[in-house]
């Protein structure tokens, strides 16, 4: 591997917290992009912004999908900035690089109704399964936060003095996440049927101790199934749009639903109203008098 490919690697698990896929898929961008320069007798730190513009091309060319060349185009970009910093280079040479232009892509939110059958449904399961998919919901629902972020929350993250969970999200972020009165008894009524005291909000008997993405979303489908839903339809990634979703249709400013949703940029957040200008399109094609 290339030393300053390396140093880069080294750099975003260190200092900015990565997750170890996050890592590997940043080192699978750059060996691609090294192979490319090699191919040119270049080093993938020696490149010029005419090797990135033939790169992108060939990416292109060899029909890669949007999306995934533009997160080749920013893992470059991240690199190069890097090296900036450390001082191997003086230019960007993916500055004017522009990003390939993305489909717009809608969440698909369930409706109000469809969320309260969803925790209807899984109310309805047996045994211990109930109160565990009621609080995955209701939690999931209630405070939008990533699959990953609620399957690590710890046994000490719902505040006893208020309805907040501390959540850690990307970066090794924390933030406090307000959450329903219900979603709280819910946790602590799933926590209630534990046998045993563990260091987890939701344990398993996983290697990590904590229950695992699969789990929940197998909990989500169960729970679907008994309401009725289409489980195709039911993921932890969905109610996290729904709960996005809903507060901006219920007046929620922007800013605030970065902060609750963990976002670094604003620009993620704004993917939630084209829902809104849909629904609104929707609204005008369906009641205007002289729509049709």
């Amino acid at each position: 591997m290339d030393r300053h490919v390396e140093a880069f690697l080294e750099m975003l698990a260190a200092e900015r917290g990565a997750a170890r896929n996050t890592v590997a898929a940043y080192a699978a961008d750059l060996a691609d992009f090294g192979a490319h320069a090699r191919a040119r007798g270049l080093g993938p730190a020696e490149a010029g912004p005419e090797l990135v513009q033939s790169y992108l091309r060939g990416l292109a060319m060899a029909g890669l999908s949007a999306r995934t060349a533009a997160r080749r185009l920013s893992a470059l970009r991240q690199f190069f900035r890097f090296l900036a910093r450390e001082g191997v280079r003086a230019d960007d040479p993916t500055e004017l690089a522009e990003s390939p232009r993305l489909p717009a892509s809608l969440p698909k939110a369930l409706s109000e109704a469809e969320v309260e059958a969803l925790i209807a449904g899984a109310a309805s399961l047996e045994g211990r399964r109930g109160p565990l998919a009621v609080a995955l919901v209701e939690l999931l629902y209630s405070s939008g936060l990533r699959v990953s972020e609620l399957c690590a929350l710890h046994a000490g993250a719902l505040r006893a003095d208020a309805p907040l969970v501390a959540v850690l999200g990307k970066g090794a972020k924390e933030r406090l996440v307000p959450i329903s009165a219900r979603a709280r008894e819910a946790a602590l009524a799933a926590r209630g049927e534990l046998k045993k005291p563990s260091r987890w909000l939701f344990p398993s008997r996983a290697a990590g101790g904590h229950i695992t993405r699969q789990a929940v979303g197998l909990a989500l489908k169960d729970a679907a199934i008994a309401a009725g839903l289409d489980p195709g339809r039911i993921s932890p990634h969905v109610l996290r749009h729904s709960f996005a979703t809903h507060l901006l249709g219920r007046g929620a400013d922007l800013r605030s639903l970065q902060i609750l949703l963990g976002h670094a940029d604003i620009a993620t957040t704004q993917i939630y109203t084209k829902v809104l200008d849909e629904k609104l399109r929707r609204l005008v094609e369906e009641h205007h008098p002289l729509a049709g």
